[in-house]
């Protein structure tokens, strides 16, 4: 299982949860490499530095998958990033250009290159693709990030399109779809108090768990989803 920005947060808590269900677990990660390399040796996993949205790194990554863990059977699309709340017409194009290089362009593109090794028209043996689309897709997040938001409609669609294109491949495509989750992407927004105050509208009133957006995640990359594609999964505490 490769998972994409996987040193803290949901996707460290993904990487967790698959070495314990017997998972070969490669770890991608941008700039911290101290959290990244010591979840590795925690679970025994591979750490791999690469920023998902530039091609070449790309590449990089998946031929180090290739080299020492074997063609991935999983791909789990979670790298992401959002950005301080602003309005839409005070946002800049360098700041919508890296939104949607990061959240889309790299999602698209290591589905790319996990679609060359899992498919069954390439001599692979199928596998799945987990995206994580967020329920800011839903609500479109006004007046915080509109284009956080909309990036993450876009894998919405890119999850139904994918899935219904390499159905026949013996490839799955899912998304899972969190609510607001207890990780430190939210101090990005500049809000400090937003995790508890926003959790605590969700009917279930309270911010959700990584390890419970983990699970979904694991469920949709087993054969225990074997009937499920181009589904998205909201774990949004009722949101």
């Amino acid at each position: 299982m490769l998972i994409t920005g996987a040193g803290r947060g949901i996707g460290a808590a993904t990487a967790r949860l698959a070495a314990e269900r017997g998972y070969k677990v490669c770890v991608n990660y941008l700039r911290d490499k101290t959290a990244a390399e010591k979840l590795a040796k925690e679970i025994g996993a591979v750490a791999v530095a690469a920023d998902v949205s530039v091609e070449a790194d790309v590449m990089r990554l998946f031929q180090t998958v290739d080299e020492k863990l074997g063609r991935p059977g999983v791909l789990v699309n979670n790298a992401g990033i959002v950005d301080v709340k602003s309005r839409v017409e005070d946002m800049s194009v360098a700041r919508l250009q890296r939104m949607f290089a990061v959240n889309v362009v790299g999602s698209f593109l290591c589905a790319r290159e996990a679609i060359k090794r899992m498919s069954k028209r390439h001599g692979g043996a199928g596998g799945t693709i987990v995206n994580l689309s967020s329920a800011a897709a839903r609500i479109g997040s006004p007046g915080d990030y509109v284009d956080y938001a909309s990036a993450k409609g876009a894998i919405d669609t890119f999850t139904m399109g994918l899935a219904k294109e390499v159905a026949g491949d013996g490839i799955r495509v899912n998304a899972v779809r969190p609510g607001v989750i207890r990780t430190e992407i939210h101090a990005t927004s500049g809000d400090p108090g937003r995790l508890e105050r926003i959790g605590a509208m969700a009917p279930l009133a309270r911010p959700g768990e990584p390890e419970e957006v983990a699970r979904a995640i694991l469920w949709l990359a087993s054969d225990e989803s074997s009937y499920t594609t181009g589904s998205i999964v909201d774990v949004t505490g009722g949101r």
